[in-house]
């Protein structure tokens, strides 16, 4: 039996990734409350991203029970969840509140490495109910060329950095400033697609 492939994320960028190496899925995201208490940011991930793929596995075990009324398990369906950070110097740098926190992001990157991590958990029902959990942080090193001031302002002009974490995004304008990475470029977009994929359909 095929499974119900449910990604639990908003991120249009996530739902561009899964779809261009073929996936198959839905998108499904939770309104429940987000806390952390892990200390480095591989483990931040880790924690968000299991919190977001149980979070919407909770709603949807919830909507089934009260549609069915008999405590059914959920079967055959696998949830996705995932959370990325840009960290610089062991800080997390989030989205920017605004275009001035937007230039003090981009001016603290110029010129300078900085790590991208982004958690991905898979929870997996087969057709018994019975759950595999796969729970895993990927990081990229971004080496980032010196800027300018004007080239900043003008980069944060376009509007692109102002929903997305470290203010900046590697696929767009952006990229005329990334002198090179150190891991995969996907993680830095948002969702690295490769261990997703083997995550989904080759662990056993």
């Amino acid at each position: 039996m095929s499974r119900r492939i449910i990604l639990g994320s908003a991120s249009p960028r996530r739902r561009e990734l899964l779809a261009q190496i073929g996936v198959e899925f839905e998108v499904r995201v939770s309104g429940k409350e987000e806390v952390y208490h892990s200390e480095t940011p591989e483990e931040i991930v880790k924690e968000l991203a299991l919190m977001k793929a149980e979070n919407v596995l909770s709603d949807m075990q919830e909507e089934q029970d009260a549609r069915e009324k008999n405590g059914a398990l959920l079967k055959d369906t696998v949830v996705l969840g995932a959370d990325t950070v840009v960290v610089l110097d062991g800080s997390i740098l989030g989205k920017p509140s605004d275009e001035e926190d937007a230039f003090r992001m981009l001016f603290s990157l110029q010129g300078r490495t900085h790590e991208v991590y982004t958690g991905v958990a898979v929870l997996e029902l087969d057709s018994e109910g019975n759950r595999r959990t796969v729970n895993h942080a990927v990081g990229t090193k971004v080496y980032v060329c010196g800027m300018t001031e004007r080239e900043i302002r003008e980069y944060i002009a376009t509007g692109e950095p102002m929903d997305k974490a470290g203010a900046y995004g590697i696929q767009g304008a952006f990229a005329k400033f990334i002198d090179r990475i150190d891991g995969d470029y996907y993680n830095v977009v948002g969702l690295p697609v490769s261990y997703v994929y083997q995550a989904l359909f080759r662990e056993e």
